[in-house]
């Protein structure tokens, strides 16, 4: 904090300061960063195009709003970015609880200070993210937590009778007046506390204990929901709604690239302990389990999958692959296809499954997710590559048993006994050949994974592959040679 700040309000007066509500403190803050090409939202990814150019209408417009998208969609991280438009420090009276403007106080605890001090009334300067105040919207919220309530000990303490303004506890919305009240979840709040919200932000006054104030606040509203929860008859009520000047949706990256830099930037891989080299086809398989389950019928879309499954199953394969570097003393962790299979736990906990996905169970839809990921992603990177040779390796009855413990380098000698998987490995790009083991391993395993998604080979839960079973289990889904709860072996 700097020591040259005006610490009374005639010394304030005197430098010129110049009182601003907080909307046209961001809009100006905003149009400076516009200006200078500044990025508003750092590490938001994907919303260059759609979500942001409307945020931007929104604060220039001096609007409140409502960002309406699924879990995981980084509408928590927007709102929380916002503070970086708002000035560094402002004055405020001191020991004022609503953050009073010392020359234009709201609170009958301000007025009568500067009544009292008069130019010599105490100043103290607040910094922005003290200006930031987030709430998350339960069915137990009540009225004094969001507005206020009577506090006896102050009153008791002050001498005062309980209707006087000074016996007042504020709630977080008083308190982030001049500031940014977000609402997370909001169709998830009472009704009462809907219309007190209203109440306050559009006539400025509340009724705490049976008797009016007036709280002329100056705040910036935002607010979060699920777009069903939003819409739903009876979950918000009308003036409220009305009141929110943008609803703005958010959604889920529309490229795979997009999704795989969002998941790298958030995923924690770099250990520390030993070198972690993630293969960029790992990265896509595991970022299409995502884009398909987002698709799949059998999982809820009303829920969404979030963009937490790929961080996470990221996380979970690194660590597999962690694990298996530990045990055969190796310096380097390159994850591999197999080790997405070791992440189930990280892609079934964050389904939300339709009947029909309850019957089939989530460790086979996560399975064949797997499976068609892998398919999807080889015929993507090596789309009309000649892989009959493989094939009919598998077909004339060869087999391939690679231990799921196995090191690199043991898997290449397994790979190599199958004729034309190491060359067009390296042919189509998959894995160059400067390569290091473990990426051509992956690469190999992405081959054989998308040849069991098509069923013309078959896998096995130990790491094995051989010829397609050409009658899948009953129910199965339609990828036949291809067993989702891994108990079959050769």
């Amino acid at each position: 904090m700097s020591y040259n700040r005006p610490t009374t309000v005639g010394a304030l007066r005197e430098s010129g300061y110049r009182s601003r509500s907080v909307r046209d403190e961001m809009r100006e803050n905003l149009v400076r960063k516009v200006r200078s090409g500044e990025e508003l939202f750092p590490g938001v990814l994907g919303y260059e195009d759609t979500v942001v150019p409307q945020i931007i209408n929104a604060v220039l417009a001096r609007h409140d709003f409502i960002l309406l998208g699924l879990r995981g969609q980084a509408k928590s991280r927007i709102l929380r970015a916002l503070v970086t438009l708002l000035d560094d420090q402002i004055p405020i009276l001191y020991g004022s609880e609503v953050n009073d403007d010392p020359l234009h106080p709201i609170s009958k605890y301000g007025k009568e200070l500067v009544r009292e001090h008069g130019d010599e009334t105490p100043v103290e300067w607040v910094d922005r993210d003290h200006r930031y105040v987030e709430k998350l919207a339960t069915p137990d919220v009540t009225i004094a937590d969001m507005i206020g309530d009577v506090d006896p000990i102050k009153a008791a303490r002050g001498g005062h009778i309980l209707a006087d303004e000074l016996t007042i506890h504020f709630g977080l919305l008083p308190r982030a007046n001049r500031g940014i009240f977000a609402i997370n979840e909001l169709p998830d709040l009472s009704g009462k506390i809907q219309v007190g919200l209203f109440n306050v932000l559009q006539e400025g006054d509340v009724q705490i204990k049976g008797y009016p104030i007036r709280l002329p606040l100056d705040v910036f509203m935002v607010f979060t929901a699920n777009p069903e929860d939003y819409t739903a008859r009876g979950k918000i009520i009308t003036p409220l709604k009305d009141r929110i000047g943008a609803e703005i949706r958010t959604h889920y990256p529309r490229e795979i690239e997009t999704g795989v830099s969002v998941t790298l930037q958030e995923a924690w891989a770099e250990r520390g302990t030993l070198e972690v080299i993630v293969p960029d086809i790992v990265s896509e398989v595991i970022e299409r389990i995502a884009f398909l389950a987002r698709e799949d019928k059998r999982i809820d879309q009303r829920s969404g999958v979030s963009q937490r499954m790929p961080i996470t199953v990221t996380e979970s394969v690194v660590s597999n692959a962690e694990r298996r570097a530990l045990l055969l003393g190796e310096d380097r962790v390159v994850p591999r296809i197999t080790d997405v299979y070791s992440a189930l736990p990280a892609i079934t906990g964050k389904m939300e499954l339709e009947y029909e996905g309850e019957l089939q169970g989530p460790e086979r839809i996560a399975n064949e997710l797997i499976a068609r990921a892998c398919q999807a992603t080889f015929h993507d990177r090596a789309g009309g590559a000649d892989v009959e040779e493989i094939v009919e390796y598998f077909e004339e009855g060869g087999a391939l048993q690679v231990g799921e413990e196995a090191s690199a380098n043991a898997c290449l000698l397994g790979f190599e006994t199958v004729p034309g998987l190491l060359g067009l490995v390296v042919g189509v790009g998959l894995a160059p050949s400067a390569a290091p083991d473990g990426v051509k391993v992956a690469a190999s395993e992405l081959v054989l994974e998308a040849l069991v998604a098509e069923k013309r080979v078959s896998r096995a839960s130990g790491g094995g592959y051989a010829r397609a079973r050409h009658e899948g289990p009953k129910g199965h889904g339609g990828l036949a040679g291809f067993d989702p709860f891994g108990d079959k072996e050769f």
